[in-house]
């Protein structure tokens, strides 16, 4: 006896192919939900409604070991089974997709499967959008969903699918958004009741919508990210004074992740001990989150932004642009060459080194002022040991130099369907070198 898992959409049998019909007519055993069931009302077989899969499993060992002639457990159905007839189980979509599949992989015989799948709802989905989708990533309802969401919501993912049920809604995958902020914005295409031939819709909402709206419970949630980000007008006069929401800043579609996150933000100026006047570098400054943040606080201070790639180039003028402000002077080039050519620093930040930190350190120490401060913001082990060598050489050579680390490991709190939990952010060393007064 074989047991064939049939893919069926919401077009019943009438989207089998003739290969899947033939089978689903040869059943012994017809095992699927009431829905899936009703497709077939002129079947005389024996039919299972599918509460629960892993109840299923053990009635459909129990047929598997009567054919094998072994002894049942009490209970054991008494149908005559012929070697001819088969088990078939019908389920949404492709199997081995975010489906049943690979449960009954781990729990029946493997010689004893076979798959039919049908179009996934993604498949149809983006077909629908006529969006090509092999570039797509996808998060099933099963499993860790909001950490799987979650993360690639942080990274800045072009294409995300969805699939929703009565848990995972798209009001919950809305709220999940809207709590973590983040500079990336999305398009939201709702596909609900896909292969229906009455009550199939796809439609783009706002986000707002999806926190009001109804769907279907059987939706799939289609997120394109917005390239070139949706410059939304910023509302200065409410913006904190400090702490600028990570949402404000605009970053680029091909480098997602350049905001430094407001916790982490605060901490680094905290470290950097501002005073009005300063002259400041900002070394691989990203968007530029952490030159505007200072340079709303400090008008009269001059703050140079240094970023490497043009996107990031142009993005930071993009962000001090919709700030208004006029100290920030954006500086297109590599570190540490471009380092040369800039006014003497009280304070320098440095984000992102891109390689070659050693030297940068040397420049920078170079061209600090007496009195200055060298802030980074390292996420590797092996670029803190490089400071930590840098550092022992250089206090050996001039004693008035001094260092010391603030380890951060922060997480904010999201709702995640009808509970809150903490999302953590990227721990991050924060590295304060002194250079005192002789």
């Amino acid at each position: 006896m074989a047991v064939h898992v049939v893919g069926i959409g919401l077009d019943g049998a009438a989207g089998l192919s003739s290969s899947a019909l033939q089978v689903v007519e040869m059943a012994a055993l017809l095992v699927g939900s009431d829905r899936h069931l009703s497709y077939f009302p002129q079947l005389s077989c024996e039919r299972w409604v599918l509460a629960d899969l892993t109840t299923a499993i053990v009635e459909i060992r129990r047929w598997l070991a009567q054919e094998a002639d072994l002894e049942p457990d009490a209970g054991t159905l008494e149908t005559p089974i012929s070697s001819s007839q088969v088990i078939v189980i019908l389920v949404e979509g492709d199997p081995l997709f975010y489906g049943w599949g690979k449960l009954l992989i781990a729990q029946l015989p493997a010689e004893k499967l076979t798959f039919h799948p049908h179009v996934s709802s993604v498949q149809l989905a983006f077909n629908r959008l006529q969006i090509p989708w092999q570039d797509a990533h996808f998060v099933g309802s099963q499993g860790r969903y909001f950490e799987e969401l979650t993360a690639k919501l942080k990274l800045g993912v072009e294409k995300i699918a969805v699939l929703a049920d009565e848990t995972h809604t798209p009001a919950a995958l809305a709220n999940l958004v809207k709590a973590l902020d983040l500079p990336a914005r999305y398009q939201f295409w709702v596909c609900e009741n896909l292969g229906s031939a009455h009550d199939e819709r796809v439609g783009l909402r706002s986000l707002s919508a999806l926190l009001g709206e109804s769907f279907a419970p059987l939706s799939v949630v289609v997120m394109l990210r917005e390239s070139p980000p949706r410059a939304e007008p910023l509302d200065l006069e409410k913006l904190p004074l400090l702490g600028i929401p990570d949402a404000a800043f605009i970053g680029c579609g091909d480098k997602p992740g350049l905001t430094v996150e407001r916790e982490v933000r605060v901490l680094v100026l905290a470290q950097l001990a501002l005073q009005p006047g300063h002259v400041i570098w900002d070394v691989g400054a990203g968007n530029g989150s952490v030159s505007i943040e200072i340079a709303r606080l400090f008008p009269q201070s001059e703050v140079y932004a240094i970023e490497k790639t043009v996107s990031g180039t142009s993005a930071i003028e993009f962000n001090y642009g919709r700030f208004g402000l006029q100290n920030v002077f954006s500086i297109y080039g590599t570190a540490p060459e471009i380092l040369h050519r800039l006014r003497p620093p009280h304070r320098i930040f440095i984000g992102c080194s891109g390689g070659g930190l050693t030297k940068i350190l040397g420049v920078c120490a170079l061209r600090l002022l007496p009195g200055g401060s060298i802030v980074l913001a390292l996420d590797a082990f092996e670029d803190i040991a490089t400071v930590l060598s840098w550092m022992g050489d250089r206090v050996r050579r001039e004693p008035h130099w001094s260092y010391r680390i603030l380890q951060v490991q922060l997480s904010r709190s999201v709702a995640g369907g009808n509970s809150t939990r903490f999302d953590a952010l990227r721990p991050v060393s924060i590295v304060t070198i002194d250079r005192h007064l002789n």
